[in-house]
């Protein structure tokens, strides 16, 4: 969070200086300097090959343009080792200046972007690792581009010097600190407030004029203090300022947690405005999911940045970093976050039962849940998450969705058995572990000191088995209504389509389903459908069929009628087929609601 410089006397130049300026806003590129006051005589340097948060090799190095070392007026070679590494010979009694340009066009949470109306930047993607020296104080001086007096500068980095804009001189205790804190640029409007005494300030870029930032700032404040009470009591959190970036795009939704900050998107119809309704579940869909993204990377500034698997205790940059865990720190992190906004007073027990059938339904919609274990998904995220495909639901589950149910799983079970909540078990938690690395033997033993009965089989069938949860008694034993209602038609079929220009195209067929048993296939054409005629007179040709052309799949029960066997004729690679498709029966999806008279001062309230 910029600030004014103080009275107090600055420290001295770290040995690591990095300094970060607009080289062209029309090319979209940052200049970088960086100095090293004390090198080696062979100075190895590199770029990271992902971001903690976001688990995925994404290559940054791929935008980094020309590497230029100097001493003094002497340029020196730099040889590349690999695809991110580079070695520089030098003298180690001299100052070692590396310079360079980054492109950076990507609007995601990520990595960086500069334009003319705002720039953005991860450490990850800009700043490059000066090898044996991680653990060195670093500082980074960010320059305020020519010309943008209206901009500013925002980021949880501890400031050194800096101006009234927040421009100059910040520093970090290592590179680890140093990438773990974004910055935004821009003429942003922004908004504080203190939780437990602790500054935050919410920053939002590309918000229109009907934007209610009053409305978004006090909303969050109610989050944040949920959280904080939630972990501390009334204790204060385990960071000297927060700081939200939220960028506002025409459509959009992500998130990137940090130590003590996180960069946000949102589309802007999903900002609250002046004109929206008093209460915060009348506003719409969009903007409770707003503030359920809030409410998850705020949580993470305890679940997953602190509190962390113990393969993250020290981050390799250039590789993949494997743990089995994810469904803990972003499942158990997924549950909270929508409980967190019901406990804040955001969202009533409807509202919140709401969002919990959604999760249920992507869960029990998806046949992977039954062929890969959350832990397994966990391992796999860097190779399936992030790159989703037609047979993405059929092969895996997601750790977030699954996580949240084996949370919600623990917390109704320990609920029901009366001794304690799993809120009291993350706080335990977070003691033994000392708020640092933990294992799953950790989670076990928390449990089981703080429940008083050990849970081996439960994690063996919930975390590391592909059984069904056991969702419907634990919810009704907490005075929750199970409802079945009908599917709508593309999950009765085992389908996800695209709908446009006339044309209904099949993006994924679920394994077991009616369409697989037709011999549907993702990228087939649904072009139309032909339907047995009903036979008007006794002596009627009952082989007589009718044909449809079917530009919405909704229409199926339209010219299917009463028959339950139709042959759909699809365009699969340009050749046409005809399929025999056997209409299913009416599936059915859940639906929560609380029972009458079921106590409201109970879960999911407290």
């Amino acid at each position: 969070m910029a600030r004014r410089p103080t009275a107090s006397t600055p420290p001295p130049p770290a040995p690591v200086r990095h300094e970060v300026r607009v080289a062209s806003l029309a090319g979209h590129r940052f200049g970088v300097r960086i100095v090293i006051a004390r090198p080696v005589a062979t100075q190895r340097v590199s770029l990271p090959a992902w971001i903690p948060g976001s688990y995925l090799i994404r290559e940054f190095a791929r935008h980094l343009q020309p590497l230029h070392a100097t001493q003094g007026a002497a340029e020196l070679p730099c040889r590349q080792i690999d695809k991110a590494t580079w070695d520089i010979d030098c003298d180690p009694r001299r100052a070692l200046t590396l310079n360079y340009e980054v492109y950076a066009f990507d609007a995601s949470v990520r990595t960086a972007w500069l334009g003319d109306a705002r720039g953005f930047f991860n450490g990850t993607s800009l700043l490059l690792r000066v090898h044996g020296q991680e653990d060195e104080a670093h500082e980074l001086t960010v320059r305020a581009p020519a010309g943008r007096r209206d901009w500013r500068l925002a980021t949880s980095m501890t400031p050194v010097t800096v101006d009234a804009r927040g421009f100059g001189r910040y520093r970090a205790d290592g590179y680890d600190e140093l990438v773990d804190h974004p910055v935004e640029m821009g003429a942003f409007w922004q908004g504080d407030f203190r939780v437990a005494g602790v500054p935050h300030r919410l920053v939002v870029s590309g918000a229109p004029a009907s934007f209610d930032g009053a409305r978004l700032l006090r909303d969050t404040q109610q989050v944040c203090e949920a959280a904080v009470r939630f972990w501390h009591g009334g204790g204060k959190p385990p960071f000297k300022r927060y700081v939200f970036l939220l960028n506002v795009i025409d459509d959009g939704y992500g998130g990137l947690e940090h130590r003590a900050s996180t960069a946000l998107i949102c589309g802007r119809r999903d900002l609250p405005r002046h004109d929206s309704p008093a209460s915060a579940a009348r506003v719409g869909d969009g903007y409770i999911t707003l503030l359920g993204l809030i409410s998850h990377e705020y949580f993470h500034a305890w679940n997953v940045k602190r509190l962390r698997p113990a393969e993250f205790t020290r981050y390799d940059y250039q590789s993949e970093n494997h743990t089995r865990l994810l469904w803990f720190f972003e499942g158990f992190t997924s549950y909270y976050d929508d409980l967190l906004l019901r406990r804040a007073g955001l969202l009533d027990d409807a509202g919140y039962l709401k969002l919990l059938t959604k999760t249920v339904n992507q869960v029990l919609q998806a046949p992977g849940r039954q062929v890969q274990s959350v832990a397994q998904a966990s391992f796999d995220a860097w190779l399936r998450y992030y790159r989703p495909d037609e047979n993405t639901p059929n092969s895996t589950i997601s750790y977030y969705t699954k996580g949240a149910l084996v949370a919600l799983c623990f917390d109704l079970t320990l609920r029901q058995e009366g001794r304690t909540t799993l809120d009291e078990v993350m706080r335990a938690l977070w003691q033994r572990c000392q708020g640092g690395p933990m294992t799953e033997d950790d989670f076990a033993h928390t449990l089981a000191e703080v429940a008083g009965r050990r849970f081996d089989r439960e994690i063996a069938d919930w975390v590391h088995g592909t059984g069904e949860l056991p969702l419907k008694a634990l919810l009704q034993a907490q005075g929750v209504q199970v409802l079945e209602e009908p599917s709508q038609l593309a999950q009765t079929l085992g389908l996800r389509v695209a709908e446009g220009d006339g044309l209904v195209t099949l993006k994924m067929v679920l394994d077991g389903s009616a369409a697989a048993q037709a011999g549907l296939a993702a990228g087939d054409e649904w072009l139309g459908v032909e339907v047995p005629a009903t036979p008007r007179t006794k002596n009627a040709d009952a082989t007589e069929v009718s044909a449809w052309r079917l530009t919405k799949l909704d229409d199926l029960p339209l010219y299917a009628g009463m028959a339950r066997q139709v042959t759909a004729l699809v365009a699969r690679d340009r050749r046409l087929l005809r399929l025999p498709l056997a209409l299913p029966e009416k599936s059915t999806t859940w639906r929560l609601a609380a029972r009458e008279h079921a106590d409201a001062s109970a879960w999911p309230a407290r």
